[in-house]
């Protein structure tokens, strides 16, 4: 597992330093690659446990498929936000749960050790990992939120009424690019 990541980041590191132009495509089939293997993996762990050591990785495995198939969706159709803002809302249910997770399995919050077979137990871990999609959620919500309207309110603020977000352009063969250069020269000349 750990191999396939270091794979995906030797990936990375090659496209982003020594190549003459990033593939961005490449960069996420990697990616996409290592969660599989992380997933194919995380199944295989749970052969042979009880009810609780099956509901807490299976609970896991859900961010982890959903993450691995919108990279996968990513490499063939690239530069769509609605799947930026899902990746990024994946990765923060993501990081939280395997953070609660490590705390509930070595420190139950009652204090009381898990019984396997509880029902109880399942369903407030059920519950309390619908908490964390939730509260992902409402915390990109809350930054997106933030953002907007500091991007409002200072875009007015600062002079520049009509300020949008636009990409920046990759194409060498483009003449924005030229254009954009020019300007960046003729700015270090005035300087």
């Amino acid at each position: 597992m750990f191999g396939f990541f270091l794979l995906s980041g030797l990936v990375d590191l090659i496209s982003q330093l020594w190549l003459a132009r990033q593939i961005m495509k490449l960069e996420r089939a990697a990616t996409s690659l290592a969660l599989f293997v992380l997933l194919l993996q995380m199944v295989a762990h749970i052969e042979h446990k009880n009810a609780l050591g099956v509901h807490l990785p299976n609970l896991l495995l859900i961010p982890v498929f959903l993450l691995a198939l919108m990279f996968t969706i990513e490499v063939w159709v690239p530069d769509q936000p609605p799947l930026w803002v899902l990746k990024a809302w994946v990765l923060l249910v993501l990081g939280s749960w395997m953070l609660q997770l490590s705390m509930l399995l070595y420190a139950p919050p009652s204090g009381q050790p898990w019984w396997a077979d509880s029902p109880v137990n399942l369903t407030f871990l059920t519950i309390f990992f619908c908490r964390h999609l939730g509260l992902g959620a409402a915390m990109l919500a809350a930054v997106y939120g933030l953002c907007s309207l500091w991007h409002h309110h200072c875009s007015s603020w600062m002079g520049f009424p009509g300020a949008k977000y636009q990409l920046c352009p990759t194409s060498p063969s483009g003449g924005e690019l030229k254009k954009l250069r020019e300007e960046a020269m003729l700015q270090e000349g005035d300087v």
